[in-house]
């Protein structure tokens, strides 16, 4: 019961901010907002959608969360920041570059290792200790929390330190996985959303690490400047209509506090 109501709260504060936001003869507003890169394309589509409703524009700005932790630290002009971890917007609210109380999980991010090659990856991942593969893509651990969160499944088994030779780092998981897509990686540790996006299935073949390989990867956004338009595209994102998306490009979402 207490999750309904948590949900209704957050459906009825996105629609009345889009009522008032509507309903205010004001030139639309811009809303920059600095997205990790596993998340741009789910991003995009919820841009869509609520510029549609509220009549206002998001600019997504995607990159590794740590380069984007660094710029706001540096004055970057973003309205939003939607990292890949919490690591990071905690860091912010103790710093006090944030609104207050504007910090919440809006995704939680699995690890997937994957193969374009049918049969290359067994259903047991067996395939990283026979190490019969020239390439392994990660994200660069330092900046990217997926590259962290490879890392951690790496030295879990480990063989992290026997495989150090064959790691092909990506300055995020975006680029991790175009370096599995062109071939330069037989394979590579990527995000289960970089597979499922609606409209484009990569066939191929995976292995899901269990979590207790790795910390769970808890995706958390905050709002950095305060605008009308900025709360209610945050209220917009944990609305039921967002968090379904969400679901759909492969991310679990958290229960409604």
């Amino acid at each position: 019961m207490r999750s309904k109501a948590g949900a209704g709260r957050r459906d009825l504060r996105w629609l009345l901010l889009a009522a008032l936001l509507t309903s205010q003869p004001l030139q639309a507003a811009e809303i920059r907002v600095a997205v990790a890169s596993n998340f741009r394309h789910a991003m995009a589509e919820l841009a869509t959608r609520f510029e549609a409703a509220a009549g206002h524009e998001v600019t997504v700005i995607p990159g590794s969360s740590g380069k984007h932790y660094a710029q706001i630290v540096h004055g970057a002009p973003f309205d939003a920041f939607f990292s890949a971890d919490a690591e990071r917007p905690l860091r912010l609210e103790r710093e006090r570059r944030i609104q207050p109380g504007s910090r919440f999980t809006y995704a939680i991010g699995k690890l997937v290792l994957w193969s374009p090659r049918d049969d290359f990856v067994d259903p047991e991942g067996k395939v990283l200790m026979v190490n019969a593969f020239a390439h392994l893509a990660i994200a660069n651990p330092q900046l990217a929390p997926y590259g962290a969160a490879a890392r951690e499944v790496l030295q879990s088994l480990g063989i992290w330190e026997r495989l150090a030779g064959k790691l092909v780092r990506g300055e995020n998981i975006g680029q991790a996985f175009q370096f599995v897509v062109s071939g330069n990686a037989e394979l590579g540790l990527v995000s289960r959303a970089q597979l499922t996006m609606p409209g484009r299935p990569f066939g191929g073949s995976a292995w899901d690490p269990p979590q207790s390989l790795y910390n769970r990867i808890d995706q958390q956004a905050v709002l950095l400047e305060d605008s009308a338009a900025g709360r209610a595209f945050m209220a917009f994102v944990q609305s039921v209509e967002a968090r379904a998306l969400i679901r759909t490009y492969g991310y679990d979402v958290p229960d409604v506090q």
